[in-house]
Formats: structure tokens, sequence, C-alpha cells
């Protein structure tokens, strides 16, 4: 019987889940030790192809620079590794010293996840130690874009699996046909038991639409704000180096400055002395039209790509060794693409007359898209830091640091993480870094202390025996039985 390719794929996916659920009872037998040795072991099998994995990345989607996809893959790999490492994930992981409490953790069972084409070879490497570190299994769905590049990658991730022993359908990638069908087919499937939604928009709403539980990230759109008593200098190193880290497809990358007007000719003599360039006004109106495509979403060719080959696509000219394209500008909207997130390195540039007048410039900016991500702040005055802290919907204010590598967990004490939550405000279901204790569920067990008479302040249940008369129990009752009928008598 021939089938249509979508019949194909959906029955594919349903084998896939099958065998991923046979994995998983394998998996949640193994005890803590085991788990943490097949962790640290598929994570040193991928991380001796971190090169060749980051060059085939770039070979196959276009997307930003190979040497900044090894850091990514280290990253995934060895940073994170030594975050989760101690972590308690299989087994009882906590009880108190009186053991009338403990915690036992629980897999949450066969994972579905979605993978970017920004970060195709990472994101598998992140999510197959997080999952395997919570005893689970994982099933991916490759983007379109990138497919070599993140099925080479779970290969890798099942030659470890099988060299330690451990069932290879554990993680698993869906196969050909690729089609939108067998996504949807394993995002609702009864038998999934959570859904790692990294991706666009359009995604990760299917994903919280799914029926099935769902970690899923929101745009970014990050404003970096260079207060008045920062290190002006530094502020925009770190900027720059964010924002061409992989050519900015790490979205919690700054997405527009924001700064003072006394600050202005300074931070703009440094942007240009580290390889930006200020945009004079014509261009900045040729390239914001095209940036935008007509439906008002974002230019797919830009994404990833070098600030001087994206001035070439839009017919611009500027100097050899340009990093940073930016635009100053004064709106922000949904229909300017320089208030929005670019996966890029060109950023939009804000004066504002004082603190409090940048301080709601970047919350404007975030309202327009970025809700819930994240944003970074470059000064020395912990009053106002402590302000931005108290007021920004951002669930990562990154201080005196890079965001794209801040927001990751690379350069700060945020956990290591590919996927970040957006919490409620992001519409996301967490605000968290994801970590492997995002992707179990936790058995408490708890033992009685009290009983119900002690929650009612000691005193005795109606009718209980409480009173002793000549050695004989009566209850509480009987005693005001007797108190009655003495005081009738004496009446």
């Amino acid at each position: 019987m021939n089938m249509d390719d979508d019949l194909r794929s959906i029955q594919g996916v349903r084998d896939q889940i099958r065998s991923s659920k046979k994995a998983l009872e394998v998996l949640s037998a193994w005890s803590q030790q085991d788990i943490d040795r097949l962790v640290k072991n598929v994570m040193e099998h991928c991380h001796k192809q971190a090169e060749y994995l980051a060059k085939l990345a770039v070979e196959e989607t276009g997307f930003g620079k190979w040497e900044d996809k090894v850091l990514k893959n280290t990253l995934a790999g060895p940073v994170l590794y030594e975050s989760i490492k101690d972590m308690k994930t299989v087994g009882v992981i906590r009880e108190d010293q009186g053991g009338h409490y403990y915690e036992v953790a629980v897999p949450v069972g066969v994972i579905a996840a979605l993978v970017p084409s920004t970060n195709p070879t990472s994101t598998v490497i992140y999510k197959s130690l997080i999952a395997l570190k919570g005893a689970n299994t994982i099933i991916f769905s490759p983007h379109p874009n990138a497919r070599k590049a993140i099925r080479t990658t779970v290969e890798l991730v099942r030659d470890a699996l099988k060299a330690n022993g451990a069932p290879v359908d554990a993680v698993q990638v869906i196969g050909e046909p690729l089609t939108m069908e067998a996504t949807s087919e394993l995002m609702k499937h009864r038998d999934v038991g959570l859904i790692l939604a990294t991706g666009g928009p359009g995604m990760v709403k299917a994903a919280y639409s799914s029926g099935n539980p769902a970690i899923g990230v929101g745009a970014g759109n990050g404003p970096a704000y260079i207060e008045k008593s920062a290190d002006v200098k530094t502020a925009v190193r770190h900027i720059i180096e964010s924002k061409t880290f992989d050519n900015g497809t790490i979205c919690a990358s700054e997405q527009s400055i924001v700064t003072e007007a006394v600050l202005e000719s300074e931070v703009t003599g440094e942007l240009t002395a580290q390889g930006g360039y200020m945009l004079p006004d014509a261009d900045i109106e040729k390239l914001g039209k095209f940036i935008l495509r007509a439906n008002g979403t974002m230019n797919p060719v830009i994404v990833g790509k070098s600030a001087e080959k994206i001035a070439e696509l839009a017919g611009i000219q500027v100097p050899r060794g340009t990093k940073v394209l930016v635009a100053r500008q004064t709106e922000v909207s949904h229909k300017n693409g320089y208030s929005r997130e670019k996966l890029c390195p060109i950023l939009a540039f804000y004066v504002e007359r004082n603190w409090e007048a940048c301080c709601e410039r970047c919350i404007e900016l975030l309202r327009n898209e970025g809700s819930g991500h994240t944003m970074t702040i470059h000064s020395k005055d912990e009053k106002i830091i402590r302000e931005f802290a108290l007021k920004k919907p951002v669930s990562r204010l990154l201080v005196n640091t890079t965001g794209s590598l801040g927001g990751t967990g690379a350069t700060t004490g945020l956990a290591p993480a590919l996927t970040l939550g957006c919490g409620s405000v992001g519409k996301s279901s967490t605000s968290d870094n994801i970590t492997p204790l995002n992707l179990i569920n936790i058995r408490r067990v708890a033992y009685g202390t009290k009983e119900l008479s002690d929650l009612r302040g000691g005193a005795p249940a109606p009718g209980a025996a409480n009173v002793s008369v000549g050695g004989v129990n009566v209850t509480q009752d009987q005693v005001e039985a007797i108190v009655r009928s003495v005081l009738s008598r004496l009446r």
C-alpha cells in the first residue's frame, strides 16, 4: 500500500514515539550514577566534533560564523556539563533530617524538541544532555534548512548511547519525509510528556496549543542601556562583541542602544572607533525598507549575515571593516524594523534626556517585542540598576556584560542554556534558563506529623474521653450531663 508523504511521516513519528517509550522504560530504571556517567560520555563524544559540527551548520544554513558556533557547541557541552553534573535528578533527590518528608525525581517522559536553524548543532547537544540527565528520552523535529547538521549531531549522540550500553532510541530525530504533519503529530501525541520549543513564534504557539505541556521561548528584543556612570568604552565593546557574536543569531543579543543626551557624542564616538557605522538618514530609510518584508516579518536573508554583507544586499556603501550597522531612531512600533528583534549586526540607537526617560524607552521597546526575555544595563549606579530590576518586564537583566553570552550563562552566574524562558509576560510557562530540573516531575512523600485534634488547638473532639472520675474515663458530654443534673437538683 502506497501512502502520501504526510501519512508516511505521521506513521514514522508514531513508530518513533513507541520506541522512545521503550527506551524510557530502560533509562528510568538506571541509577543516578549510571545516568551521570552516560551524560558525561555523550558530552565528551560530541565535544570532540565541535568544530566539524560548527562548520557543517554554517555550510548548510549560511548563518553566523563557524568559530563562534564552536563556542556555542562548547557552551552546550562542557560548560553545561559542569553546571549540571552534580544535580540530583534520579531517585530520592531531597529529604528532611527528621525523615518525615522526601522527594523523588520522576522523568517527564518522552520529550518533543523543536530545533531552530540559527543554533542547530548546539541546541541538539544541549537538549540531549538536559533530557538524558533527567532520565528522559527525546525526539527532535529539525528545522528544514538545517536538517543535515541536526541529524548528524543526533547520530553522534546515538553513537555515544550505543557505546555506553544505553538504548539508542532514547535520542531520535524525525526522518524523511520531513513534513509539518509529522511535527504536529509529535507535539500532539498523547504519549509525549513535554515539548521543548525553540524556534519561531508560530511554532512556539503551536506547541502551547498542542494539548501537551510545553516550555517555549519568546522573541528577544533586548535594549542595551548605557547610563551616564558607565564605562562607555567597555560598554560599547561589550555590545559590539555581543551583536557580532555568530553574527547576532542568539536571541539574547542586544537589539538597540538607549542612552542619555549627555553621553551621545561619547557613545557615538566609541561606536565609530570600535567598528560601528552610524548610518546617514538616506541609508537608514533604505535599509529599513529592506529588513522588513511586505507582510511585516523580518527579511530572512539578513539573519546571521555580517554587517558588510547586509549592506551589500541592501545596496548601501559602508566602510571596509564595519562590524555593526547603527541607525538613529525616535520611533518604536511594530512597523519599524529597527525597533524589533534583528538576528544580525543591526542596532537601533535612541537618545533620551535623562535616565527616567531611558527607562521608559526600554520598557516601550520591550512591550513592542521581547517582553519577558532579556535586556542589558551598563552602569555603576546600584540605585539605578535596582530601579531597572524592579520595573523592567524581562526575565534576565544583565549588568555590565554582553547580552548574547550573558543571557545564555557563559559570562554570568545564570544557568548555561540555549532555551531561555520568558515568563508569563512573554507568554512562556517559565522564566528560567532551562536546565534538567525543568525536565523532571517531583513526587513528594510526606508522613503524618499531626492529628486533627492538634489542628483544633488541642481541643478534644466531641465525645472524646478526656476526664477520669474514680479511675473511670468519661467523655466531655457525660461530664456536662452530670453537671446539668446536679444544678437542677440544687434549684
